[in-house]
Order: structure tokens, then C-alpha cells, then sequence
């Protein structure tokens, strides 16, 4: 049986998602400790989140992003925020959809059974894992874990596809398009700081297994993985 955890304060709402959801057959975890969204989580490892952004100590997408480091599980925002940064900043968080409030019940099933299929369904359990490696360094997207000899690490969503394009560049150099392209659906949401400070957090990732200055600014061109047994200037 998958389990649905359902993140959210309003009780009479969380109540009626629980109802709902588990006539169709679904196990249903509700959060009642929101100052620890992830104990429940870790506790439950459910298949899905459903996730308010509004909510006690920190919002849906301080925890959506924790949800991020550790699980590529579906998730779904709930929200009453309507505004399209909202939405964009859902998914620029790691979500998988956005649902506003006041919501159709059914529209709310068909979503959740929409994102199982493609997390879990058929051809998803009989797909090999990936990965991939540059110079010993083995990245493991579906896991968003990277390793670099006996050392390893877990990744954010979009660390790992950062990296994922860096390694397939490897030893040339990653556009910046490329990296955008990548990272954001919608490149008009996104400015060089925000791409940079992505760049900043993958080296922070490579420096804990070892490996400094991990990543290359190439001026005017891109980003490029430099590992310690690159050769020469291949750009």
C-alpha cells in the first residue's frame, strides 16, 4: 500500500484530504509536529507529499528543499497563493505540481495518481539506475548521491542535475544555457546570481569528498568540472 503524507495546518482541510485519499485505497500520514516535518518523514518514507506553503516555524518550501536532500519522492503543493512566482517558486524548490486553494478533490486524486505512475509505475520499477562517472567521481541521480573514492555524499535536486550536466561535459565546458536549460524549465525566472550561487553550493559538495575547486569558471563561456586527473586545457 503507498503512503501519502499530508503536510498541512489547517486540521479541517488535512482531515478531508485524509478522508479522500484513503477511500482510494492510499495509507494517509498526517504532520502534527510542524517544527519536524522530516522525523515524520523519515519515519514513514511515504510515496508522495502533499504540502501547504503557508505554514508553522518554516514554509513549504524550507521543507520541501530538506525533502529534496534525501528523497526524489513526488511532491505536490496545496496552497491558497495564487500569484505565478509562488508557483514558480514551488517548483524551483523541488515540487512536482502546484494545486490552489479552494481545490476539486477529484482534480487532487487524479494529480496524486498522475505522479505515482511516473515515480513508480511500471516502466519506472523496470528502469536501470543511472549513473554516471568522470574521473572516478560517480554521480547517482536517482539516489542524488555523488561519491569520490571511499567518500560520499547526498545531493539537492538540482545539485544533481548540475552536476549531471558537468559530468557529461567533462572535460569540456558546460554552457551556461546548457546548466539553465537543466536546472529551470523557464529561463526568464532565472538571473546569474541564482545560477551562481548553485555553482557555489556544488563546489561546497565536491570540497567534502576531497576534491577543491571542483568546479571552473570559464569567463564569458560556462562552468567546467576540474578533477585531479584531468589532463590538459580540452575546452
Amino acid at each position: 500500500m503507498q503512503t501519502i503524507m499530508i503536510v498541512e495546518d489547517d486540521p479541517k482541510i488535512a482531515e478531508h484530504l485524509q478522508t479522500y485519499i484513503k477511500k482510494y485505497g492510499y495509507q494517509v500520514e498526517l504532520v502534527t509536529a510542524f517544527n519536524d516535518v522530516m522525523g515524520l518523514f523519515h519515519s514513514v518514507k511515504p510515496d508522495l507529499v502533499l504540502l501547504d506553503i503557508n505554514l508553522p516555524s518554516y514554509d513549504g518550501y524550507y521543507w520541501c528543499r530538506q525533502i529534496r536532500q534525501v528523497s526524489t519522492c513526488p511532491v505536490i503543493f496545496i496552497s491558497a497563493r495564487v500569484g505565478e512566482m509562488d508557483q514558480v517558486m514551488a517548483l524551483e524548490n523541488g515540487g512536482d505540481d502546484f494545486i490552489t486553494k479552494p481545490f476539486n478533490s477529484e482534480i487532487v486524486m487524479a494529480k496524486i495518481r498522475s505522479q505515482l505512475r511516473r515515480a513508480y509505475g511500471e516502466y519506472a520499477q523496470k528502469a536501470k539506475e543511472r549513473s554516471l562517472e568522470a574521473e572516478g567521481l560517480k554521480l547517482f541521480p536517482e539516489r542524488l548521491e555523488i561519491s569520490y573514492g571511499s567518500e560520499k555524499s547526498y545531493l539537492s535536486k538540482k545539485e544533481s542535475d548540475m552536476l549531471e550536466v558537468l559530468i557529461n561535459r567533462h572535460p569540456r565546458v558546460a554552457g551556461r544555457e546548457d546548466l539553465l536549460e537543466k536546472l529551470w524549465d523557464d529561463q526568464a525566472y532565472v538571473d546569474e546570481n541564482t545560477l551562481n550561487v548553485n555553482v557555489t553550493r556544488v563546489r561546497k559538495k565536491l570540497l567534502a569528498l576531497g576534491v577543491k575547486d571542483g568546479v571552473e569558471t570559464i569567463r564569458g563561456v560556462g562552468y567546467r568540472l576540474r578533477l585531479p586527473n584531468t589532463g590538459a586545457d580540452t575546452r
